[in-house]
């Protein structure tokens, strides 16, 4: 399959495709959208919104959620805010959601059939992972959504002035439900 992707970008590239594309790194609504990485959102969530290349940066995760207070994604939201001018942020969950329920025993038990050793698993719980909670899902998406608005709302480093919001995204329609 990466091979065909490949041969895709090649053709994509020499016949120009990209120039439609062209923008700045500079989101032009000053938006930052933190969403799962559902592949059901992959065209529907900037349909549904309205949103064009360029006008948003787009933070994706499993769940979207953020675990640690400091992750990769309130990293990304730290830049997008100083370096990118960022001024809005969208938590955006949606309906169906595979993390939700996610069982971490479950996974573990799958990462030993797909090989990963006991030793490994071991080795994490000895550099204070706790991959049972790490990799633990949410009961309730709503929920789920409002803590990481919370958490951005109120972490030490994002300013004050910064609007956060949290919004659930029907999987099949696109329809957008704000959260209180």
């Amino acid at each position: 399959m990466i091979d065909e992707i490949l041969r895709f970008n090649k053709r994509f590239v020499i016949e120009k495709g990209y120039e439609q594309y062209i923008t700045s790194k500079y989101p032009d609504k000053k938006i930052a959208i933190v969403t799962c990485m559902d592949t059901r959102l992959v065209e529907l969530l900037p349909a549904a919104l309205g949103i064009r290349n360029g006008d948003v940066k787009i933070i994706k995760n499993a769940g979207a959620t953020i675990t640690h207070p400091f992750d990769s994604t309130v990293r990304s939201l730290l830049i997008a805010i100083y370096e990118l001018d960022v001024n809005e942020v969208m938590i955006i969950g949606h309906t169906g959601c595979g993390v939700q329920g996610m069982d971490a025993g479950e996974m573990i038990h799958l990462m030993k059939e797909r090989g990963i050793s006991e030793e490994h698993i071991n080795l994490m719980r000895h550099c204070g992972i706790n991959l049972s909670e790490w990799l633990h899902g949410f009961e309730d998406t709503e929920s789920a959504v409002l803590e990481t608005v919370d958490l951005v709302r109120n972490h030490p480093l994002v300013p004050s002035d910064i609007v956060v919001a949290g919004y659930i995204m029907d999987s099949l329609t696109g329809e957008l439900k704000p959260l209180r």
